[in-house]
């Protein structure tokens, strides 16, 4: 399968960053980083090319909730998944921090698996539909 989608994967565990690297790195491109800082840098620089983040919400340098709004403003149209191992009420969640989708640690691979198609595919038919749709002319 070739590898057409790039994720980048923010989080300041190192083992976790590794664990998802391994996971995903046969069928996705995978970027890295260590803080929500350097996450910033990474998707400013490759903005475009990146399809979707994957974030963990409480880092040490960042408020993970700003992190995912920054790139929601920016790119409304990029899925992100925020992680967090806190407890929290699941209830209306997602849209407070402004993530497409919320993963409680631990999560099954299969899980994150299924959710990144989900939301890879339908940002693919998002694109398509908008080329597709005729620009209005004003009068």
């Amino acid at each position: 399968m070739a590898k057409k989608h790039r994720i980048l994967i923010i989080d300041d565990s190192e083992p976790t960053i590794a664990g998802l690297e391994a996971y995903l790195g046969g069928k996705y491109h995978i970027l890295t980083a260590i803080n929500g800082r350097d996450g910033i840098r990474i998707f400013e620089k490759n903005e475009k090319r990146i399809h979707l983040v994957l974030t963990d919400l409480i880092l040490p340098d960042l408020v993970g909730s700003d992190l995912v709004s920054l790139i929601k403003n920016r790119t409304p149209e990029k899925p992100v998944i925020g992680m967090t191992g806190w407890e929290y009420d699941p209830e209306g969640f997602e849209f407070k921090v402004n993530a497409d989708l919320i993963l409680k640690k631990p999560f099954e691979m299969e899980e994150l698996d299924l959710a990144l198609e989900k939301l890879l595919s339908e940002m693919h038919t998002k694109k398509i539909r908008s080329r597709a749709t005729p620009k209005k002319r004003k009068l």
